[in-house]
């Protein structure tokens, strides 16, 4: 199975504005491991960037002046997405301004047409309702560190939310362990219930032992009227 975990940066947040992507950043996961591929891209979105959403990923105009066009990097874009079941926090956010982008770069595709897609928000919200469920709120939740995340980064939150979606469905041990130290884990795992050799002692009542045992089931056949379960099924 096959999976793009997928986050965008913006100029702001309301498409119906004009807003648009400046960053993209994907990760790949194969059968729920990373292989290690991802797609990042900076974009010049041709437009001046709200001030409030530099605030949050530090990105200005000036900076994406020189970078490509949506337009540019919209079929590469397409070919790592394509078939791929797409994984995403707040997915009708992102999966709204890929739509945008593609109709204004004359691509004709949409998100869901390509990919499923599967909504990280909503599924936090399901797991953990009526709590924090934004991306900072899942990882402390689920102790992954994203000490590195001063500022909101396209590449750094795919690769954040890829942790938090394993670890949320139940496979977060896939991403921290590679097979050598897979290996080296099933190695000890193995010595440590290794039992070759062991002899296993059976240590018997006593004549004390059991006298006291006789007694206190006599006790318990008389006021139960002869039904002392232990003689039934044991003697």
């Amino acid at each position: 199975m096959r999976q793009v975990i997928l986050d965008t940066e913006t100029t702001g947040l309301e498409v119906e504005k004009g807003h648009r992507i400046i960053e993209i950043g994907c990760v790949e996961l194969v059968n729920r491991r990373r292989t290690g591929n991802t797609f990042h891209r900076y974009l010049n979105p041709e437009r001046p960037i709200d001030e409030a959403a530099t605030e949050v990923h530090g990105l200005t105009t000036a900076m994406l002046a020189d970078k490509p066009l949506f337009a540019d990097i919209a079929e590469e874009l397409l070919e790592f997405i394509g078939g791929a079941e797409l994984v995403i926090h707040n997915a009708e956010f992102d999966a709204g301004f890929l739509d945008q982008e593609l109709k204004l770069a004359s691509v004709g595709s949409r998100v869901k047409e390509c990919c499923e897609v599967i909504d990280t928000l909503l599924l936090a919200r399901q797991i953990h309702p009526g709590q924090r469920n934004s991306l900072d709120a899942l990882c402390r939740r689920y102790q992954i560190d994203n000490s590195g995340r001063d500022l909101h980064g396209a590449l750094l939150d795919a690769q954040l939310l890829a942790e938090v979606y394993l670890a949320m469905t139940g496979g977060q041990g896939e991403l921290s362990l590679d097979r050598s130290e897979a290996g080296r884990v099933a190695e000890t795992a193995a010595r440590q219930i290794n039992r070759d050799g062991l002899r296993l002692v059976v240590r018997k009542a006593s004549a004390d032992e059991i006298s006291a045992h006789e007694a206190c089931l006599d006790v318990v056949a008389e006021a139960s009227k002869g039904g002392a379960l232990w003689r039934q099924d044991f003697h």
